[in-house]
């Protein structure tokens, strides 16, 4: 036989065995489900366990751990003892841990955010248009009305909107399709000092350092302490 008629019976009979041999099949795991009341609410429980948990700094949780102890609260005797004083003074350690984890977090962030508003603050006085003044407050004229300005026992009438350094918008009464009406000392300094500057019909820019808008405090979800503003205001009325 030679080498060509070896070579086709070869792959003539290695053809067959394959063929003559049933082929493995890899089952693949059934998708994760939720079936019944009991498997939900389990479910809903872990992830809301899962999330809290979630929110330690690294070096505080160990799942595995975790899990152990979780099966084991479920036994009417567990490996390990830990008596309420030992319980107590942990949890105690921990919420110690993460008060002065929190603290540094905030320090962190307002040293950020007073240092991001000065260097904002000190760029933008350099633009042309920009007025900036004495109490720090800086404002750009977008349109200039003929009006009268309002004073501090006024009350206006406004269209605006707030924005974040970041460009993000906190507020807008354009967006509720609703000018507001509030008196001119009612409201944060900044816009106090700005109305005053502004005949009606005009609209301004107001770039606000955080000590005349909300200080330490902060406002709301979004915006942070010690937060330089961006407001573009259009005074509508002056109402006496």
């Amino acid at each position: 036989m030679n080498i060509k008629t070896f070579v086709l019976v070869s792959l003539a009979a290695l053809a067959l065995a394959n063929c003559s041999t049933p082929q493995k099949t890899i089952s693949q795991p059934e998708p994760f489900r939720l079936k019944t009341f009991q498997d939900s609410i389990s479910y809903a429980m872990g992830i809301n366990s899962g999330e809290n948990l979630r929110e330690m700094p690294g070096g505080f949780f160990d799942l595995s751990v975790f899990e152990t102890g979780l099966k084991e609260s479920f036994k009417d005797s567990v490996a390990i003892e830990l008596d309420e004083a030992a319980t107590r003074k942990l949890f105690q350690k921990l919420n110690d841990t993460m008060q002065k984890i929190e603290k540094a977090k905030r320090e962190e962030q307002i040293a950020a955010n007073k240092a991001e508003g000065k260097a904002f603050l000190e760029e933008n006085a350099k633009k042309p248009g920009i007025i900036t003044t004495k109490s720090g407050l800086q404002y750009e004229v977008l349109r200039e009305g003929t009006g009268e300005k309002p004073g501090p026992g006024d009350r206006v009438k406004v269209n605006y909107e707030g924005k974040l350094l970041d460009g993000t918008v906190f507020d807008s009464s354009y967006k509720r399709g609703e000018p507001l009406v509030f008196g001119v000392s009612q409201v944060i300094n900044g816009w106090t000092e700005g109305l005053q500057l502004m005949p009606v019909g005009s609209k301004y820019r107001f770039f606000i350092p955080e000590d005349l808008a909300y200080g330490e405090r902060g406002a709301g979800k979004d915006i942070k302490p010690y937060a330089t503003l961006i407001f573009d205001v259009e005074l509508l009325e002056v109402l006496k």
